[in-house]
């Protein structure tokens, strides 16, 4: 695999992995309300906790797969491993933006389709 790829699949991961901790172990803060541009009032609802922090487990599902496909797996699966999980944020970025918050289109799904792309490119 390519070293571009080998990044670009890093940023993902590391991404997703800090989402992970901004909806699960910050959802209370500022800078929670402004990454998911939320009002003060949904973001003291305790089902927006509770919700933000299961979203966060799912984007930590994604860290540490696209972590384990790319250093875990023999060198014959790591492609399509990575392949896997880059589509699921490309998708997932689409559905977000279109869905709750236009950024989410360029922040997450953006890095998420130059890793696929690069991964179908350089190989």
């Amino acid at each position: 695999m390519s070293l571009i790829s080998t990044i670009l699949i890093i940023i993902v991961a590391v991404e997703a992995l800090g989402i992970l901790g901004l909806e699960m172990f910050g959802s209370q803060t500022a800078a929670a309300r402004q990454a998911f541009d939320i009002s003060p009032e949904y973001q003291q609802r305790p089902e927006t906790k509770t919700t933000l922090a299961n979203i966060g487990l799912y984007n930590g599902f994604v860290g540490v797969g696209l972590l384990f496909m790319r250093f875990g797996l023999p060198s014959n699966a790591v492609i399509a491993g990575c392949l896997f999980f880059t589509g699921f944020v490309v998708v997932a970025g689409i559905y977000g933006g279109l869905t709750a918050n236009r950024q989410i289109a360029l922040t997450q799904g953006l890095p998420g389709l130059l890793a696929f792309l690069s991964l179908l490119i350089f190989k």
